[in-house]
């Protein structure tokens, strides 16, 4: 394959923004959809003279309501990685947060599986977007992942768990087809806008504690140098991220583990549709 061409959905977001020179700087071409065109100067600022080409698609991700609306783009941008790095932001009520989290989020998955260019799709989620207690978080983790998703964000947890659940049923359907299709689930801990050093935690992490937006894009461009699929959590920490890329892709850590998959996947149709 040539160098790659990826959709990030979200462009204007701050994880997407600090990503996007970052494959560009890789020679990666990239397109980026925004939903106010007053975004468009900025997003182009972020090309700079890397040697990548930057393209600037105007689409809300709010009226995507069908599988067949984000077919439309995909088939117009031909990309070969698709990274979601968008969200209602808690702006529009739980209405929005459903339509865009959730609803337009599943429609790009389900238009990318069935996509016969898009190999890779790496979904930004976060670290407490689970529905079982992982053996390695203590029950300390546990209550503090409970409280966010039941007291705090609540719409989020359960516009974000539909999310990652969906791409976990569909990318196996589309692997059982045998199309090559890598689902990567990226889960951070608490944002912030700090540089964040070099190091993180990635992996089998705690579910408390922060991690700069900068170090969540730096590990979304190495991990897609990779044939990495799974779910990893990450927060701030002392490994190098290169090294933790690594090493989580050669010993195949996948944070899933213990989740059920059986009742993933085997949802019906209408259950994931």
């Amino acid at each position: 394959m040539s160098t790659p061409h990826v959709l990030i959905l979200g462009g204007h977001g701050k994880v997407a923004l600090r990503l996007t020179p970052l494959l560009l700087q890789k020679a990666w071409s990239v397109t980026s959809v925004i939903r106010n065109p007053e975004h468009e100067s900025e997003i182009k600022a972020t090309a700079g003279s890397h040697p990548g080409k930057l393209n600037v698609l105007v689409s809300s991700l709010e009226d995507v309501r069908s599988d067949g609306a984000a077919e439309e783009v995909i088939s117009s941008v031909k990309p070969d990685y698709i990274v979601w790095s968008a969200g209602a932001g808690g702006k529009g009520g739980p209405a929005r947060t459903f339509a865009i989290d959730r609803d337009a989020c599943r429609h790009y998955i389900a238009a990318a599986a069935n996509s016969s260019t898009v190999k890779k799709f790496l979904l930004v989620s976060y670290i407490a977007s689970r529905r079982a207690q992982p053996s390695w978080w203590t029950d300390q983790d546990w209550d503090s992942a409970q409280h966010v998703n039941t007291n705090v964000l609540a719409n989020y947890f359960k516009a974000k768990v539909a999310a990652d659940e969906f791409l976990l049923a569909k990318a196996k359907v589309a692997r059982d087809d045998g199309k090559e299709f890598y689902d990567i689930c990226l889960r951070p801990g608490t944002l912030t806008d700090d540089d964040g050093g070099t190091g993180v935690m990635l992996g089998r992490t705690g579910s408390r504690g922060e991690v700069s937006r900068t170090n969540v894009a730096r590990v979304a461009a190495a991990l897609l140098e990779t044939e990495y699929r799974g779910w990893l959590d990450l927060l701030k920490g002392d490994e190098e991220i290169d090294t933790a890329v690594n090493r989580v892709v050669k010993d195949k850590v996948d944070c899933v583990e213990g989740e059920d998959l059986e009742r993933i996947y085997q949802q019906t149709p209408s259950d994931i549709d």
